[in-house]
């Protein structure tokens, strides 16, 4: 349910009267694998890998007259996390669980334009929100979830097609702060006490789509 608070804050632009200078962005790309792991002691600790592979997501992105502008941004990515923990007292044995993991970025951000001509418009920005992280595990299906502080710096291009529509790529780097941890991880497992360390997950990726601007009235 957290990931639909997207919904809430997109209406709520549309029907501020803000339409007259709004874009839509949509976003397909591809996000880089990323090690996440915490040594509390020799006989406590977890290292992983959150796998890379395709993100999806959707930003309204309202404009300021001098070429800036404010986005609200959602991105979503299903994906993996083989990881290797122990933690002895709990567990007996070293153990390896394929986690299946969704990641939900909910962020505002900042871009500025810096059009070269009516075609080329590239762009850079930095934005702020939350990481909204759901644990499954397939070995006894239990699940957990867990939301962090996240940031992202971005940079790219629109090439516009039409007076309203554009082909977009970008590079971008997000992370969430603290995100990935005993707490998350080893609730998953049912049990109770476990690491209490965390890493912080940092994710490279390129992006393309297409943006859409709402005609004047």
């Amino acid at each position: 349910m957290k990931k639909l608070v997207i919904l809430p804050l997109l209406l709520f632009i549309l029907q501020t009267g803000f339409a007259q200078d709004l874009r839509v962005n949509t976003y397909a790309g591809y996000a880089f694998k990323d090690k996440v792991d915490s040594y509390y002691s020799s006989s406590s600790y977890f290292e992983g890998t959150i796998q890379d592979g395709f993100r999806w997501g959707l930003g309204v992105e309202y404009h300021i007259p001098d070429r800036g502008a404010i986005e609200i941004q959602y991105l979503r990515q299903d994906t993996n996390a083989p990881t290797t923990y122990l933690d002895q007292g709990i567990f007996n044995n070293i153990q390896n669980t394929n986690f299946d993991v969704a990641i939900n970025w909910v962020m505002l951000n900042g871009t500025r334009y810096f059009p070269i001509n009516e075609t080329v418009e590239p762009f850079a920005g930095a934005g702020v929100g939350m990481g909204i992280f759901g644990v499954d595990n397939p070995d006894n299906g239990n699940s957990n979830s867990a939301t962090k502080f996240s940031w992202q710096i971005r940079g790219g291009s629109n090439f516009w097609l039409a007076d309203n529509i554009a082909f977009r790529i970008q590079a971008s780097l997000l992370s969430a702060t603290q995100a990935i941890g005993g707490g998350l991880y080893f609730g998953t497992g049912g049990v109770g006490g476990g690491l209490s360390s965390y890493s912080t997950l940092y994710q490279f990726g390129f992006d393309g789509g297409l943006v859409f601007r709402i005609p004047k009235n």
